[in-house]
Parts: structure tokens; sequence; C-alpha cells
């Protein structure tokens, strides 16, 4: 019992700290903020539900990306239709910008447009390494692929938007 109410107190602590990452996590994963919302905040239930299962002391941002990757491959077995409506051109995001100079931001917009425009699971590969600092072993633990398929989605996915980019500056499509 007492490390039942150890690892819900440390989950409830973090959480609020995680929220913002998790999100970001669930955005890209589902390319919508309402999706997203709902992703988050399923997660967020599921891990205080599970609480028991956590061990306290170990990475609590791994185990809740984990659960919300485990849901978001749920939803989408359980309701096909959802994905197609699901996905939002970065542009039509609102992200919040916390002040960079306007090149800065257009360039920022030109990558997250490529990289949204990746298949899924480069996406998510890309997020985890690149965005939220996870190691390659861990990323692959989280998405539950061996740590060469993180390598190589993570290497086609540089190439892919290199190349977009390339093309983009050079006017070729």
């Amino acid at each position: 019992m007492f490390g039942k109410r150890s690892s819900e107190r440390e989950i409830r602590a973090g959480l609020p700290v995680l929220y913002p990452r998790l999100w970001r996590f669930a955005l890209i994963l589902s390319s919508s903020r309402d999706a997203a919302d709902d992703l988050a905040q399923a997660t967020c239930l599921r891990a205080l539900d599970k609480a028991a299962g956590y061990t306290p002391g170990t990475r609590l941002d791994s185990w809740l990306f984990k659960m919300a990757q485990r849901i978001w491959l749920n939803e989408l077995r359980s309701q096909a239709v959802r994905r197609g409506g699901g996905l939002q051109p970065v542009e039509d995001i609102a992200l919040p910008d916390p002040g960079p100079g306007a090149e800065t931001n257009i360039l920022v917009g030109q990558v997250l447009s490529r990289i949204s425009a990746l298949p899924e699971a480069q996406r998510a590969s890309v997020t985890l390494v690149y965005v939220e600092g996870f190691s390659y072993a861990e990323a692959a633990e989280i998405l539950e692929v061996p740590i060469g398929t993180i390598m190589s989605r993570l290497s086609t996915a540089r190439r892919k938007v290199s190349e977009a980019m390339e093309d983009a500056k050079t006017g070729t499509s």
C-alpha cells in the first residue's frame, strides 16, 4: 500500500511539470490540437489509475510517453475513422511563440511543416530524440521498436527534411 501511495505522489507531483512535453508529444502523434488534448488527458488519467505500475525514482517522462504511445495506437486500432480527420497542417496549429525573430520563426515553420509531412513513426522518433532529448535506446523503449529502427527512422527523416528544404531553397519540387 505504501508503494502505491509513493508512486501516486510522485506522479501527481510530476504531471504538472511534464504536461507541456506530454502534450507536445501527443500533438506530434495526432497532428490535431483536440486529439492532443484528449490524448494527454487520457494519459494523465491512466497514469494515476496505473500508479502501482510506476517505480518511484525512475524516469516518469519515459513512462508517460510510452503510455501515451500505447493509448494512441489503441485509439488508431479501435477508431480508424478518427485517423482520417486527425491530420492538420502545422501552419494551422497556433503554437505559442515566446519571441524568436521573424526569420527564425519562418525557418522553424518550414522545418516543422516538413517534419509533419513525415510518416507517423518518423515524426514520433524525431520528436522523442531531437525535441525531447531521449537517447536512441530510450526512444526505442518508448516506441517498442529495436534501436536500429530508431536510427533508421531518424536517418531517413533527416534526409527527407534536408531534401525538402533544399528543394524549397532552389525552387524545385
